[in-house]
């Protein structure tokens, strides 16, 4: 059999901290980086006879997760003990939620540029939406980290409100799991949840991947993957567990469900455990935490929902006449969606802004390694530079030049910095004088222009540029050459 008669069914267990000041159940602050095991309490360290306490704040978040993605709740909701022997968490139970969590359905929308580069010209089902089983709330584990010999836990991270996003078995390909998790992580930003940086731990992704042959419509056996750090590494552990699974099946090998790790150095999957049951981890309604009513919550949260990145992709079409791709450029991120907004609300030049945004800051920034929130030149300069090449101050290769001296020099207005770099506008009389002795030089060219060929006058505006040494503007000796030689 072919690889094409096989079909995976992918489902992803997506573990989002949010982005609260104390923890799921104790006020101990929760916070990345500060020194191990110094953001304790008898709560989080698990202590006999310390109670947990819920925290309000982490309830409205993930409710408010569950509105951005369409998800309905229940009247009602409870907190149910999860047991299990964990090393990093001294109670041996994890507070979880089991049949009434906050969030139930809903979906994750798949934008296009959240696949990988390669593959967003063969998107198999664009505007995809996968759907959700559940949003339900933790509490986060201890950091283990193991040495040669020895392994140390600090537990600064213990308690830490935990979002579990779980999906449907609906993701068919690597690189829509792929877009899946930059999707999703795209609202959380948005939706102010979450920073959801995977290398501080702030999301963290479990994996459940299955193959069945194209004419058996029951699931294959459940394979789940841990130690999966980056979305690239999903995008990896992915083709290689489907592959195996594959040549299991085609070679008669049983397939037994269970947890594998992935390697990253040595792109494999390897067997840690047997696949739990949920009645292994014999959960049960915690006796130290009442229901929840989540009516009035979800009143509290509806009336302050963010725009979502495909809300504000079609409102900079609409509002800004941008095409769908630089919308969606721009909206990618947060922060880049609304610098840009900054630059263009109310100017004429909204689409020139859009081009000189995504063509030229964005390849300055990428050069220096910076993030558009560390960008040191504000909006409003974008927007005078550009002014200033729609007026025809400056052409489009000496404001590259301005915004070089203007990332040095942030507070200074870019016309300034054109007119220190010497590039004033070239009297209008020589440059006309300068447009007539180019015709005059080339009579093949401006011949070409006369009969109708439009790509000739760019000869003849070099000529001119050359004459004028850089400071006439090339779209304005453009148009004056056409409007001489057709006149």
């Amino acid at each position: 059999m072919a690889k094409d008669d096989f079909i995976p069914s992918i489902g992803l267990e997506v573990h989002v901290q949010l982005k609260t000041r104390s923890k799921m159940f104790c006020g101990c602050e929760a916070r990345f980086g500060a020194e191990p095991n110094t953001l304790t309490c008898p709560t989080c360290l698990g202590l006999p006879g310390a109670l947990p306490v819920l925290n309000r704040g982490a309830i409205e978040m993930t409710l408010r997760a569950g509105l951005l993605l369409g998800c309905e709740t229940p009247p009602v909701v409870k907190w149910d003990r999860k047991n299990y022997f964990y090393p990093d968490m001294p109670k041996n139970y994890q507070i979880s939620q089991y049949d009434l969590p906050l969030c139930l359905g809903g979906g994750v929308p798949l934008y296009d540029l959240a696949y990988p580069k390669d593959a967003q010209k063969t998107i198999a089902q664009p505007g995809k939406v996968v759907p959700l089983t559940r949003i339900h709330l933790e509490e986060d584990v201890a950091k283990s980290t193991h040495h040669s010999t020895f392994t140390t836990i600090d537990f600064n991270r213990a308690g830490t409100p935990l979002m579990e996003i779980v999906s449907d078995p609906e993701i068919d390909s690597p690189e829509e799991a792929f877009a899946y998790l930059n999707s999703l992580r795209q609202i959380l930003v948005y939706g102010g949840l979450s920073d959801a940086d995977m290398e501080k731990g702030q999301l963290r992704c479990d994996v459940n991947v299955s193959v069945r042959p194209r004419e058996q419509s029951e699931l294959g056996v459940k394979i789940e993957l841990k130690n999966l750090n980056s979305v690239s590494a999903v995008r990896r552990a992915l083709h290689y567990e489907i592959d195996r699974q594959i040549h299991c099946l085609e070679n008669g090998i049983p397939l037994v469900q269970s947890t594998r790790r992935w390697d990253d150095d040595l792109g494999e999957t390897s067997e840690m455990r047997t696949k739990e049951q949920a009645h292994d981890y014999r959960y049960f309604p915690d006796p130290d935490l009442l229901p929840v009513r989540t009516e009035a919550l979800l009143e509290k949260v509806r009336v302050d929902l963010p725009e979502l990145p495909h809300a504000k992709v079609a409102r900079f079409e609409s509002d800004y006449g941008i095409t769908h791709y630089d919308a969606s450029v721009l909206a990618s991120e947060q922060a880049l969606a609304d610098f840009y907004e900054r630059a263009a609300k109310g100017s004429p030049s909204a689409k020139k802004i859009a081009n000189w945004v995504i063509n030229n800051l964005l390849a300055v920034l990428n050069e220096q390694s910076l993030s558009i929130g560390e960008c040191p030149v504000a909006p409003d300069k974008v927007r005078a530079l550009v002014d200033l090449i729609e007026a025809g101050t400056i052409s489009n290769n000496q404001a590259k030049d301005v915004f070089a001296a203007q990332m040095a020099s942030p507070e200074k207005e870019p016309s300034a910095i054109a007119k220190d770099l010497g590039f004033e506008p070239a009297d209008a009389g020589e440059v006309d004088a300068f447009i007539d002795q180019a015709i005059e030089a080339n009579p093949g060219p401006a011949q070409e222009v006369r009969d109708g060929n439009d790509k000739a006058a760019n000869f003849l505006t070099g000529q001119v540029m050359k004459l004028s040494k850089g400071k006439a503007n090339p779209k304005l000796v453009t148009e004056a050459i056409l409007a001489k030689l057709r006149g």
